[in-house]
């Protein structure tokens, strides 16, 4: 088994980006934040301290669906949702429907060690007292400019674009980190503002297993269009296949063909236990970034049809 860490994160999946100046600004951006995180597992961190720094760094860029620049919902608020999934403990913790804070993974990574791992949107305002977090507003200019727009026309769409930015074009946004360390221990953790315009009360894929899991096989997170994550257990349906034996590119391929034939729209970024990279998508993009040793890349350009590519750790 490989020492040298991997690392692999995304910023959401969806339709077209439109202008293709953007589509070097998310790289840019993505890549401030792989780049760190990967000088800190080098440096020795978990994977677990990984993941949190990352989620928290992508909350923070107001570019993503995510923390800062989420989501609005049909009644005007924001509500957030998180979930954090240590591989090496099996551990799942997650917050859903939060409100009026930057970093709603840092409430799931307290919750690693609660007894209740899973809090709706009243515990984790209760949380946020009880721990002293200070209160955030998440709104930027451009998502509310575009949820008046669509007050006026009734929410006639399914879903917001996927990064904050100008255009008409939609897609499901979400961030997540997937990390694997030095010791071969592997962590994922998924952050979202939601679908945007949805039904108050709706709950996202993001904390749940669906949307975001691992084990000590593999390590998945999900992003898309949440009901149809939900539909197929896309992150727990991956990893139980490689912990069943499958390799993760033939896991990957058998769910993501799964997947189309289902006309489900969304994708994921996983790692496996000796370092191997893989991602799908169903969807028209897939914005995400990876690095093993000196290799590194992303997705972001990656035509229509491949749904399944795989990178080998340098020995």
């Amino acid at each position: 088994m490989s020492d040298i860490p991997s690392l692999i994160i995304h910023g959401g999946a969806g339709s077209s980006l439109g202008d293709p100046s953007r589509a070097g600004r998310i790289r840019d951006a993505l890549f401030a934040v792989l780049d760190p995180l990967y000088e800190m597992l080098l440096a020795g961190a978990t994977a677990k301290e990984a993941v949190l720094a990352g989620c928290r760094m992508l909350e923070d860029d107001p570019l993503f669906n995510a923390g800062t620049g989420s989501a609005i919902q049909s009644d005007g608020q924001i509500r957030m949702s998180a979930s954090l999934m240590d591989g090496a403990s099996q551990r799942f913790s997650g917050v859903i429907n939060a409100m009026r804070l930057a970093h709603p993974i840092d409430l799931a990574a307290h919750l690693q060690g609660e007894r209740d791992r899973v809090l709706d949107g009243a515990g984790a305002l209760e949380l946020m007292r009880e721990l002293g977090v200070p209160p955030h507003d998440p709104l930027v200019e451009r998502r509310f400019r575009r949820w008046l727009d669509e007050r006026e026309r009734g929410f006639s769409k399914d879903a917001v674009n996927v990064v904050a930015g100008e255009g008409d074009d939609r897609g499901q946004g979400t961030i997540g980190v997937v990390a694997r360390d030095t010791h071969g221990r592997l962590c994922a953790g998924t952050s979202t503002g939601g679908r945007g315009f949805e039904r108050v009360g709706r709950v996202s894929d993001s904390a749940t297993p669906a949307g975001n899991y691992a084990d000590k096989a593999c390590a998945v997170s999900a992003t898309g269009i949440g009901e149809d994550i939900l539909d197929i257990c896309l992150s727990a349906r991956l990893c139980v296949r490689v912990t069943d034996g499958m390799s993760l590119e033939r896991a990957l391929r058998r769910t993501f063909d799964e997947c189309h034939n289902q006309n489900l729209r969304l994708g994921a970024i996983a790692i496996g236990a000796d370092g191997r990279i893989g991602w799908g998508k169903t969807s028209d993009i897939l914005l995400a970034a990876y690095r093993v040793g000196d290799r590194q890349g992303d997705t972001i350009s990656a035509p229509v049809g491949t749904y399944v590519a795989t990178l080998s750790p340098l020995p």
